[in-house]
């Protein structure tokens, strides 16, 4: 149980981490090597909270992977794409058609099965 929680928190930080990547792309403009550009994007707060995000779930995952089966561990990070689908529907207004859903059933019934 244990596992799953701490599976859950880790999803949850690499999917926010996802979302934050896409706000900060969307609001980078057009790449360039100059000043401006840079100077744009590194007052672009969706970099830092995407940053953060990524380290904390590293850090989590350092930790998950120390004291879990890895066997049972690294197929739980699978849970970051359903809160990931979640999130593009509910933040970007996505459109989820109903196969990608029959895939997050079996994605999360494979979960389930793994920490039984």
């Amino acid at each position: 149980m244990k596992l799953l929680l701490l599976s859950i928190v880790q999803s949850v930080l690499l999917a926010g981490g996802q979302v934050l990547l896409k706000l900060a792309l969307q609001c980078m403009g057009t790449p360039g090597w100059n000043w401006q550009f840079i100077s744009h994007n590194l007052t672009n707060w969706w970099w830092l909270g995407c940053g953060l995000c990524f380290g904390a779930a590293g850090l989590l995952w350092m930790f998950i992977v120390k004291h879990f089966p890895l066997s049972m561990a690294y197929p739980l990070v699978s849970l970051s794409y359903i809160i990931g689908m979640i999130a593009a529907m509910v933040v970007f207004h996505e459109h989820i058609p109903a196969t990608r859903w029959i895939g997050v059933f079996l994605i999360m019934t494979g979960c389930i099965l793994i920490v039984k």
